[in-house]
């Protein structure tokens, strides 16, 4: 049985990708760019924060741990990113810090 990865096994770009989701906790990020399969960060993509009257809201928790293994979830958007390219991730939500669905865009055929 192998283990999964850690974040620290992440890129720069990556690590702050998965920081972010765990920021939003609960939401979306919208027109995401990727280049070279690594998601760009600077500036910052719009996200919009879902907030749950009486739910959970804020970070999550792991946001202060400096490593822990990564969700599947996780570990199948870095490779869907990395065989992306060059494109742009239209909206990337997040539910309980970790991706729940992504949706692409691409140009007209």
């Amino acid at each position: 049985m192998t283990s999964a990865p850690l974040k620290s096994s992440l890129t720069p770009a990556a690590r702050r990708l998965v920081e972010l989701m765990q920021r939003i906790n609960f939401g979306t990020i919208e027109d995401l760019p990727v280049r070279r399969g690594q998601p760009v960060l600077d500036p910052l993509p719009r996200y919009v924060t879902e907030v749950k009257f009486g739910g959970e809201n804020g970070a999550r928790p792991e946001l202060m741990a400096p490593d822990f293994p990564l969700k599947a979830q996780v570990i199948e958007l870095i490779r869907r990113l990395a065989d992306l390219g060059d494109g742009t991730v239209a909206a990337l939500e997040i539910k309980h810090g970790i991706p729940f669905r992504m949706l692409l865009t691409s140009p007209p055929r």
